[in-house]
């Protein structure tokens, strides 16, 4: 089946009680596959067998689907609410600005609610992960990366669940939609971009870290010094500063050793 979202996950786990094999493919396969293909039409039942011809094409490929561990998945809620409250908080805010007096109280009423149910929120991951051994040894882990504080842990947690599933930097880079993508043809060479095509919620949530990583972190303020003096934009270096995050990040959850800046800057 196809990821969507959390949607595909409730059956998933019925299916995998049933004793059925199941493999949950990233949309982002089944839309180059149907390229392949030349489908231009998109409907349900075309979609349907679409994914269908792809899973017998390529059945040996496909790496059987885990639930994720109940802890992990409860993290994921957690720190997901986060964001949308966050998200409520930046919207109100902008309202109250713009807004007619009959009702900036109304909106400061928001305001002050939303921002209790973030400090609740907050307090409910921090003592979540407080009380799980696994999650608070690994939140240690991540802290120990200079630029990397309490509310990245829980987010990289959260979105990364078992690190081990990913099979080296590329693929946990590839996850992030932090992979870089050429576009070039015969003697036109385009420019390289991100591709964008993973977790919006983890690139989201490296990028302050990455830009303060450029600062206090010597490995990655090191390796902006080096692209800068190449000429690379402020934007390059920010999106290769989450890369460098992202994977020292990965090395410290795969090794179980905290962050070493000497080691990072072999690297």
């Amino acid at each position: 089946m196809e990821a969507t979202g959390i949607h595909h996950e409730a059956l998933a786990e019925w299916l995998l009680e049933q004793g059925y094999r199941v493999c949950v493919l990233n949309p982002a396969q089944i839309a180059h596959y149907a390229r392949s293909q030349l489908q231009r039409v998109k409907t349900d039942k075309v979609d349907a067998k679409l994914i269908a011809e792809y899973g017998e094409r390529h059945q040996d490929e496909l790496r059987p689907w885990q639930p994720e561990p109940r802890a992990v998945k409860r993290l994921k809620a957690l720190v997901r609410r986060l964001g949308d409250l966050r998200e409520i908080e930046q919207m109100e805010r902008n309202r109250l600005e713009v807004a007619d007096a009959s009702v900036q109280a109304s909106i400061q009423s928001v305001l002050e609610h939303v921002g209790q149910e973030i400090e609740e929120t907050l307090k409910a991951i921090d003592d979540h992960i407080d009380n799980d051994p696994d999650l608070r040894g690994k939140r240690d882990l991540l802290t120990s990366i200079d630029g990397v504080a309490d509310k990245t842990a829980a987010l990289l947690l959260a979105e990364l669940g078992d690190p081990l599933r990913f099979a080296n930097g590329r693929a946990i880079t590839a996850f992030a939609g932090l992979n870089p993508r050429l576009q070039e043809s015969g003697s036109y060479r385009g420019q390289t971009r991100i591709s964008k095509m993973g977790s919006s919620r983890l690139r989201a949530g490296l990028y302050m870290p990455a830009i303060s990583a450029l600062t206090y972190n010597e490995a990655i303020r090191a390796m902006g010094e080096r692209l800068r003096e190449r000429g690379k934009t402020g934007k390059q270096i920010v999106c290769a500063a989450m890369r460098k995050l992202l994977n020292i990040a990965y090395g410290v959850l795969k090794s179980g050793q905290p962050f070493d800046a000497k080691l990072a800057l072999a690297h």
